[in-house]
C-alpha cells in the first residue's frame, strides 16, 4: 500500500529532511490520500497544522486547485524553512502558501470561520481534540478534517497504553465518531488517517 504510488524526488528529499529533524512526516500512502481528498473536494483553501517539513504540503497542494492557497502552521521556524525549500523544489510558487510560525492553539483562533475546505492535523497529539473543535469552526459545509497517526503505532487499539498522547488520539476518534455533524472514516494507511466530512 505504501509503495503503490512512488514518490518523486521533491517528496523524497522533503521526507529525508523531516526525518533527520525529528518532524516525522505523513507516510507515502497517507500523503496520497491527502492529495486524493483535496482533489475530490476541489480544495482552494486548506490549513495544515504541522508542516512535516513540506511533505504533507506538497501532497495537499498537488491535489488542490491551481489558484489554491495552503496555510501552514508550525511552531518550529526551521521546519517552516525546510517546507519552503521543499515547495520550491516541487515547483510550487511562494504565492501558493501562507506560512505561520506559532502554536496552533494560538494561531487557529485568528483564522476565518467557515473559510476553509480542509484542515489537516499532524502536530501535538495531546491537542488533537482541540484541533477538532477549531476545525469544525474553520470548515465550510462539505469540508474535510483529517488527523495523521490515528492508530499511533498500534497503541490506540491496546487498552494497556494510557499515556497522554494515546488517550488524546482515542478521544478525538471518539469525538469524530459520535459527532452528528460529521461523516467519519478511519483509513488504514500508514499510521492511520482519521477523516471526517462536515455535513451541510
Amino acid at each position: 500500500m505504501e509503495e503503490f504510488l512512488p514518490e518523486d524526488e521533491p517528496l523524497l528529499s522533503a521526507r529525508r529532511r523531516g526525518e533527520e529533524w525529528g518532524a516525522v512526516p505523513i507516510g507515502p500512502a497517507g500523503g496520497a490520500a491527502l492529495r486524493f481528498l483535496a482533489t475530490v473536494i476541489g480544495a482552494r483553501h486548506v490549513v495544515e497544522i504541522g508542516s512535516g517539513c513540506g511533505v504533507s504540503g506538497i501532497c495537499l497542494l498537488r491535489g488542490m486547485t491551481k489558484d489554491a492557497v495552503l496555510t501552514s502552521v508550525d511552531v518550529e521556524p526551521e521546519h517552516q524553512r525546510m517546507a519552503k525549500q521543499a515547495y520550491a523544489e516541487a515547483g510550487l510558487g511562494a504565492s501558493r502558501t501562507r506560512m505561520i510560525v506559532g502554536r496552533a492553539l494560538e494561531v487557529l483562533p485568528r483564522l476565518t470561520d467557515g473559510a476553509y475546505d480542509m484542515v489537516f492535523c499532524d502536530a501535538v497529539k495531546q491537542e488533537y481534540p482541540e484541533y477538532l473543535t477549531a476545525a469544525l469552526r474553520l470548515l465550510r459545509p462539505g469540508g474535510v478534517v483529517a488527523f495523521d497517526n490515528a492508530l499511533w503505532h498500534h497503541r490506540v487499539a491496546d487498552s494497556a497504553h494510557r499515556d497522554p498522547d494515546t488517550e488524546a488520539i482515542r478521544e478525538v476518534g471518539r469525538m469524530v465518531r459520535e459527532d452528528e455533524r460529521l461523516v467519519p472514516l478511519l483509513l488504514p494507511v500508514g499510521d492511520g488517517l482519521l477523516c471526517a466530512v462536515k455535513r451541510d
